[in-house]
């Protein structure tokens, strides 16, 4: 392949305690927990607007906040939800907590959230680099309309979901021993007799929400018709009358790589228009439904696992093992997607889990946190890990962690873990 070289002058735009890339789930609670912490924070995001698979992806609902009769996700994340329902844009699915929501509120709440916690926004831009000096990361490099910018960070937490920042520091990865789960393109209908149209409401403790009525009827259609590879179908309320997220389309691909990304996206696309076609030609319910939009981006499941100072494994997750560094829980089923077919994994737990601080940071990365579905997990463990609550959980505690390592000067590992702890009890965290 041809080789170019490109030399560049990057003006250093601001310098800050905490730098969080990526503002999903995960980014904008962890930037918003630096700066309530009291450091100086910025997050860098992409689009105009936070909440990442939330609201760029549509994914719906925000899984798992309540478990066995007990909230596990608790302090900023349900001070979030709390709001969200305050302001008539979710409804809290009792009693098992999944969050329905519109996802337009949710970019309101969480966008009031950051500004009223003191957090610098870096909107519309993309993360291309950073500067690595032995142990820690000294910049983050990003490209803008306006060209180049950089941000000088005495800590770092990469959110990205993908680990981007991770990779271009050259962070260790670990090797999947199982096919990468496929992405989605979610996509919201309107004019749906959502009355008549059955498991919108994901309430209930140990059930797949799978609508198994219309995964019958398109097996069986498949036979004679061109029917394109489905998961579920999932149909999920966003809290408001006649329109209902759908979950339904996936693909093989690895979402890293450009040129199968691109023609995930593509083929995704064509499903969706398919999709809706079967759905008003054969279900009642949809006789009368609109495609309304589609999700500005596919929705990513898994892409890299980096090697932490414990890779969390499932045993360990299925077990709800009480780490003494615990500082974030998890609930959602381990939930494994195959790619090539409508089959699905979806192993309940027992009791709700824990994740130990040692999987959110990296041996030879004094200053490096990561918050988001690519931290130090097996494939396993991050099937369930990887949903919404539970990442924000982690976004909780990298941010906290951050916040004291800045005002105290250390290292990540040598961080204080039960003054942590404390705090994030003091917010309202269960651990």
């Amino acid at each position: 392949m041809e080789q170019i070289v490109q030399t560049r002058s990057v003006p250093v735009m601001g310098s800050y305690d905490v730098v969080v890339c990526g503002g999903g789930p995960g980014g904008w609670v962890a930037a918003v927990a630096a700066a309530r912490a009291g450091a100086r924070t910025a997050l860098v995001e992409r689009y105009g607007f936070v909440g990442g698979m939330a609201t760029a992806a549509l994914v719906v609902p925000i899984s798992v906040f309540t478990y066995n009769g007990q909230l596990v996700c608790g302090g900023i994340p349900w001070e979030f939800v709390q709001r969200m329902v305050e302001a008539d844009g979710a409804e809290v699915e009792h009693p098992l907590g999944n969050i329905s929501h519109d996802p337009e509120c949710y970019k309101l709440i969480a966008q009031r959230m950051l500004l009223e916690s003191g957090v610098d926004l870096h909107f519309h831009a993309v993360l291309t680099g950073c500067v690595r000096e032995d142990s820690r990361i000294t910049h983050v490099i990003l490209d803008t309309k306006s060209g180049p910018r950089a941000l000088e960070a005495k800590y770092v937490i990469d959110s990205t979901g993908d680990g981007d920042l991770c990779a271009m520091a050259g962070v260790p990865m670990q090797e999947n021993t199982m096919p990468l789960q496929p992405p989605s393109l979610c996509f919201c209908i309107g004019g749906v007799d959502t009355d008549a149209l059955e498991l919108i409401h994901h309430e209930k403790q140990g059930l797949n929400y799978h609508n198994l009525r219309v995964q019958t009827k398109l097996r069986e259609l498949a036979e004679t018709e061109d029917v394109p590879v489905f998961g579920g179908p999932w149909f999920c309320s966003i809290h408001r009358d006649g329109r209902v997220m759908v979950n339904m389309t996936r693909t093989p691909a690895d979402m890293l790589d450009p040129a199968q990304a691109t023609r995930a996206e593509c083929r995704l696309r064509e499903d969706v228009h398919a999709f809706v076609a079967l759905l008003k030609k054969y279900f009642p319910e949809f006789k009368n439904a609109e495609l309304l939009f589609t999700a500005a981006q596919t929705g990513v499941r898994e892409t890299r696992h980096i090697k932490g100072e414990h890779v969390l494994t499932g045993e360990e997750y299925l077990n709800a093992v009480h780490f003494e560094d615990a500082v974030s829980r998890g609930a959602h089923p381990i939930d494994i997607h195959t790619a090539g077919d409508t089959t699905q994994k979806c192993q309940f737990l027992k009791n709700a889990a824990y994740i130990p601080y040692r999987s959110l940071i990296v041996p030879g990365f004094d200053n490096l946190l990561v918050a988001g579905r690519c931290f130090s997990a097996d494939q396993v463990a991050s099937a369930s890990v990887r949903v919404q609550a539970s990442v924000m959980g982690l976004g909780q505690a990298a941010g906290c962690a951050a916040a004291q390592c800045a005002c105290a000067g250390t290292s990540v590992h040598k961080a204080d873990v039960h003054t942590l702890q404390a705090m994030l009890r003091k917010w309202g965290a269960l651990i």
